[in-house]
């Protein structure tokens, strides 16, 4: 997802983000010919987004390997858009920068523990602990901007918990995996926060995700000897389906699905965005089963937390905007 910021965050510190051409093409009078409905492309996008931890699991590279060769091209696959297609500069000044590494670091954890998840459990329980995103935003964001915690948002936050009692107490054998999903779920909503302030300042989207990419390939980098017993040698390899898997993870999943939500975030509300992403652990869940058969190997009980922890989400947004009318 991996992961990418909803568009209804409340505005961070003036000062934390301070330091913080449109190209008309030739062709641009034929493109309302070839629109595509927005909202198929957003569902598109929310496929994409499940499809990642698919990918994960079709590959057999470890999550630090797959990573780091993911966000690195990921990195030169958005600085190029930037300096081929938008024509801006990608220097934004050392504290800038500095700020994107320290929360492309806390993607690189957040990745790694989803990967992680999906490596020692499946593609199931890694989604269901990461559709749990919406139990630590509640709290982190509170936090992260200085706003109070809203009453509904406390009350979803248990029904989530309730979801992970029911998966946890049904796959004792997963429960590492689980855990794993949690932290991801932890990470990506700290990272999201962050990532909302500096967008609504004004920061090039296209340009964070190279500088974070960049940060978060070191971070994997450096977790390769630790996780994988081939060390840096396991990232030398000349598999051509391994490096498939790796070009869709960083050019269609990463670079693709950033350029897409952003200009879907041009015609569409928060509203409707975040209400159809809710969706992902619903298609990725399908997925693993048509795919990987992995509902032969989960109970009813699993089902029951991960439909509670959608149902939380699904009314997420519904209690949000009627607060936000009410109050």
């Amino acid at each position: 997802m991996s992961c990418l910021c909803a568009a209804n965050s409340h505005v961070f510190i003036r000062k934390w983000y301070e330091p913080f051409h449109k190209t008309n093409f030739s062709f641009a009078k034929y493109r309302s010919s070839f629109r595509i409905n927005p909202f198929f492309q957003l569902h598109l996008l929310v496929v994409i987004f499940a499809a990642t931890t698919i990918i994960g699991r079709l590959s057999s590279l470890s999550a630090p390997v797959l990573i780091t060769w993911r966000c690195l091209l990921a990195a030169a696959g958005a600085f190029l858009w930037v300096l081929l297609m938008r024509k801006r500069k990608i220097w934004l000044g050392r504290v800038a920068i500095s700020k994107l590494i320290g929360i492309g670091a806390i993607i690189g954890l957040h990745w790694l523990c989803l990967f992680g998840a999906v490596k020692v459990a499946n593609v199931s329980i890694a989604l269901a602990g990461l559709a749990t995103l919406s139990l630590f935003t509640a709290f982190t964001e509170p936090i992260l901007t200085r706003r109070r915690i809203q009453r509904f948002e406390v009350f979803l936050g248990m029904l989530v918990f309730a979801g992970i009692c029911l998966i946890a107490g049904a796959e004792k054998g997963h429960l590492l995996g689980l855990f794993l999903a949690l932290l991801s779920a932890l990470f990506a909503a700290i990272f999201m926060v962050l990532n909302k302030g500096i967008m609504v300042k004004g920061g090039d989207p296209m340009v964070m995700v190279g500088w974070e990419m960049l940060a978060s390939t070191l971070v994997c980098f450096i977790a390769v000897p630790i996780v994988d017993p081939g060390s840096f040698g396991a990232l030398l390899f000349s598999d051509a389906i391994e490096w498939l898997w790796i070009i869709l993870l960083a050019w269609v999943c990463t670079v693709f699905a950033q350029d897409l939500t952003n200009k879907l975030l041009r015609t569409i509300s928060a509203y409707t965005f975040n209400l159809a992403a809710n969706f992902e652990p619903v298609y990725g869940i399908i997925a693993a089963a048509l795919i990987f058969a992995e509902h032969q190997n989960l109970g009813i009980t699993f089902y029951l937390g991960a439909l509670t922890i959608v149902a939380a989400n699904l009314l997420h947004p519904h209690l949000s905007r009627r607060f936000t009318i009410t109050h």
